[in-house]
């Protein structure tokens, strides 16, 4: 066997193992989701289900906790983009012996633990609100307030470090001669340096949702009368779960996989119009795939995706495990039936065998031999005995 061959099973392994270790546990849930059972297990399996599904969208705690989270995590990408814009400015700009300076303060929030953070959050700013006056209080003492500011403290720092890689690479001399041309900082700010720093925007937007969306330590000291859906999570395991979390495991699964699909075919669709604009890939008439199809394979998958969710969805509608439920029962009630059977039988041969081998059954006390009798003689050996006799 080739080295070329050994490296590439190494390769070929060592990327199982990988992907393996990272979504094995996110797919062993995500098909808990349709065992009947009543407590998230694979094994042994039940009867296949969609009835968690329904379970979970009637589940007001968990659709008000999704709803206070979507909200926190639209306040937290505005202020978090806004705040991590002006510090990556800020840090292209300033003079450079400052600039390791502040980049250590911008960046220190995220070596801050979450628990100071939150309880650093709600001290902060009721003090701001005793200072204001009691007008101030509904909003200062608000549960989704407290939380967004809680959390863009430290999710500002991440959408920095990706505008200051994207900073890195924009040269100055367009918005300098954008100025030289007439041209305001406003007006070279919002149609030269924002449309180049859109795709980091977008990268930025998306890791702070994200990030909002799956925080808890924060969030714990802050969330007030609106629980997000991390919270709610963690006090129903207190309490007790059954798979209705394993499908909105599966549910947050696919809409991830389904995100990064479109992203991909919107990618990949784009660039194919660019290379065929610029005449270095003409595009292919007939075929059966659309125009939009053709040589896009995450388009071709997210179609299928789509198609099997509505199928999955009309399935659903009308499939009834019922009669595998009452299957299942009469099978565990035969084995506990049987269980019961034999733990009599082995009774029944317990009882039965202490009766043969017991005492008389008249009652007759047992009479020690002479022989049999314990010797009285302990630590002094028989020098009682020998006196007895003496006497």
């Amino acid at each position: 066997m080739s080295p070329k061959v050994i490296s590439r099973l190494a390769l070929g392994a060592y990327l199982l193992i990988f992907f393996g270790y990272l979504l094995g546990p996110l797919v062993v849930m995500s098909l808990t989701a349709f065992n009947s059972s009543g407590f998230p297990s694979v094994s042994p399996w039940a009867c296949f289900t969609f009835e968690w599904f329904d379970v979970l969208f009637k589940d007001q705690r968990i659709l008000n906790g999704i709803k206070n989270s979507i909200i926190i995590g639209i306040g937290t990408v505005i202020v978090s983009i806004a705040i991590g814009l002006s510090a990556a400015l800020v840090l292209t700009q300033v003079w450079p012996k400052l600039r390791t300076t502040y980049y250590t303060i911008i960046i220190a929030p995220i070596l801050i633990p979450g628990v100071v953070l939150g309880i650093s959050t709600i001290v902060f700013w009721d003090r701001v609100s005793r200072l204001l006056g009691p007008s101030t209080d509904a909003l200062f003492h608000n549960g989704i307030f407290l939380t967004i500011l809680g959390q863009s403290t430290f999710i500002a720092s991440y959408a920095m470090l990706i505008f200051v890689a994207r900073l890195a690479r924009f040269d100055p001399g367009l918005t300098e001669a954008a100025l030289d041309l007439g041209a305001t900082h406003t007006q070279a700010f919002r149609k030269i340096l924002l449309p180049f720093m859109r795709p980091a925007i977008a990268s930025a937007a998306v890791l702070a949702f994200l990030a909002s969306f799956e925080n808890y330590n924060t969030t714990t000291f802050t969330f007030g009368n609106y629980p997000t859906l991390t919270i709610e999570l963690a006090q129903k395991v207190r309490y007790g779960i059954n798979p209705s979390i394993s499908s909105l495991a599966f549910i947050i699964v696919v809409l991830t996989v389904f995100g990064a699909l479109a992203f991909e075919a919107y990618r990949r669709n784009t660039g194919n119009k660019e290379r065929a604009k610029e005449g270095k890939a003409a595009p292919k008439s007939g075929g059966i795939l659309p125009g939009f199809l053709r040589g896009n394979p995450a388009a071709v998958v997210l179609v299928l995706l789509c198609f099997t969710v509505i199928t999955a969805v009309g399935t659903a509608q009308s499939y009834s495990p019922e009669q595998c439920k009452m299957d299942v029962r009469a099978a565990k009630q035969l084995e506990i039936d049987l269980r019961i059977e034999a733990l009599e039988e082995k009774r029944r041969l317990r009882e039965l065998g202490k009766t043969h081998e017991g005492p008389d059954i008249f009652g007759t006390p047992e009479v020690e031999s002479e022989d049999k009798a314990p010797s009285s003689s302990g630590a002094f050996g028989d020098v009682f005995k020998d006196l007895e006799q003496g006497d």
